[in-house]
């Protein structure tokens, strides 16, 4: 037992403890979906694994509330994995290393998996606890949120009763979210010509690195460096100075994570000095340029052998052309909601693929318009470059309903809890609320959490005190709704 499970309220932090150790990349929840059954088993309630592998868990209302109104509690059980290159670590089979930094817990070098892993935790909790005033709970695990939110897409007919329901995913203290952007991905895909390297070539080995990367919704505003997307860019500029052949190209690897690191390898057969001085200077310029957003930025040049073919000329112009022109970051503002990003995209992954540039594009709106034209100027740029573009069918948003119900009972338990008005807005992120509303209409919804900042990248950290905060706001509500 670590120290997190010292911390209060201790059941939820126990089992937050126990969530460390156990494996669950999107697509691979096996063994937490197990863990679940085995906490439901435990304790005598009822769990159903529908064919998408959600769970849900029933639990009767406490003594005299067993006929009040069901409400569904919901998380989802799968968590990104992101690492920095320099940390040896294996998500598949080493537990997450929690440490203490001040008012925060974080991991050591990888994601912590608070995104969802306390709202998963919190749940838990609820459901061993014998002293808590609730009516009947279904408690809703759902799987692979992160990679779009399938689990959800796919969720089971008839699981629910309740018709009101908890969503524990959101991020901010203090914040009731009442509505959520809706995404989609669109796959851009440029056929590539291969040839050897001219004779006498000599490779360069590019890496850039240290960028903090984040959230691809919440961070999108935060106008941090997208590591792909900035090294296409130097050697796009360097380039025309001196020729040369890209062998190898890769930033990130996450569809909802800002590029934190990239690295190219490129050959030419004369001017290798130069080639590494331009490539510097143009780096360089490149750091300081964002060194306010991006302070531990940094980058390695090496010079080495040619191990394989590389693009033609041709290729190496178009692929670097196509990624620094298709748009990234911030697209528009929302005109209802001061400060909230309507439309962004996220440059997200970059790789050669099956003799392929492949660029996977993320976006995001909380106007169905507005998507839809972002997605349109993608496939047209692609379209120019000779590229083809697949793109999936997204998920919905999440529009806000004032008028709720859920909400006015949120609002007066956290003044009961915290003493403070909350502030109620939307997210610049998928939520599994949109889904899941649609699939079962009528189903009154809100959304809430503690204090997550930076996830999706290694600088994920939870506000300790903040946990408390929101586990009391969820079981004061539960107890509210009996009434």
């Amino acid at each position: 037992m670590s120290f997190v499970a010292e911390l209060e309220p201790s059941s939820l932090w126990t089992h937050f403890d126990e969530i460390l150790k156990i494996p669950r990349a999107s697509g691979k929840e096996e063994q937490i979906r197990e863990h679940v059954i085995a906490i439901a088993d435990k304790y005598g309630l009822e769990s159903k694994v529908d064919a998408a592998g959600n769970v849900v868990v029933y639990k009767p209302g406490s003594a005299g509330h067993e006929s009040a109104p069901a409400t569904v509690i919901q998380a989802h059980l799968d968590m990104v994995q992101q690492k920095n290159s320099d940390v040896s670590f294996d998500f598949a089979n080493d537990a997450i290393e929690p440490r203490r930094d001040g008012e925060y817990i974080k991991a050591t070098g990888t994601t912590l998996g608070s995104d969802n892993g306390i709202g998963v935790a919190s749940m838990m909790a609820v459901m061993e606890a014998k002293d808590l005033v609730h009516g009947p709970l279904e408690f809703l695990f759902t799987v692979d949120e992160e990679t779009g939110l399938t689990g959800a897409s796919n969720l089971g007919d008839g699981l629910l009763k309740g018709r009101r329901l908890l969503n524990v995913d959101s991020e901010e203290e203090g914040v009731l979210t009442i509505g959520c952007a809706g995404g989609a991905d669109s796959h851009v895909y440029l056929p590539l010509v291969k040839q050897a390297a001219p004779a006498g070539s000599k490779a360069v080995a590019i890496r850039l690195f240290g960028l903090k990367g984040g959230h691809s919704g919440i961070d999108i505003h935060l106008q941090r460096g997208n590591a792909g997307r900035l090294l296409a860019r130097a050697l796009y500029a360097v380039l025309p100075k001196q020729l040369f052949r890209v062998a190898e190209l890769q930033g990130g690897n996450a569809h909802n994570a800002i590029p934190r690191e990239a690295t190219a390898t490129i050959v030419a057969a004369k001017g290798i000095d130069r080639l590494q001085d331009l490539l510097a200077a143009e780096l360089e310029s490149i750091r300081v340029e964002f060194r306010p957003a991006e302070p531990d930025m940094q980058f390695s040049i090496e010079v080495g052998d040619v191990q394989g073919p590389v693009w033609t000329a041709k290729s190496t112009a178009h692929g670097l052309q196509l990624i620094v022109g298709l748009p990234h970051g911030v697209e528009g503002m929302s005109y209802d909601i001061k400060g909230l990003v309507e439309t962004s995209t996220n440059e997200a992954v970059i790789e050669e693929d099956d003799g392929r540039l492949s660029i996977l594009m993320s976006s995001r709106s909380s106007e169905a318009t507005a998507l839809a034209a972002l997605r349109q100027r993608i496939r047209a740029i692609g379209s120019l470059a000779g590229a083809d573009v697949a793109e999936d069918d997204g998920y919905p948003g999440w529009k806000p309903d004032v008028s709720s119900h859920l909400l006015d009972v949120l609002k007066e338990v956290h003044e009961q809890v915290t003493g403070q008005v909350p502030e109620v807005g939307a997210v610049h992120a998928g939520l599994e609320c949109g889904i899941i509303g649609e699939k079962y209409p009528g189903m009154d919804m809100i959304s809430f959490g503690p204090q997550i900042e930076f996830p999706h990248s290694p600088d994920e950290r939870v506000k300790v005190d903040t946990v408390a905060t929101f586990y009391g706001l969820l079981t004061t509500t539960l107890e509210r709704l009996t009434r």
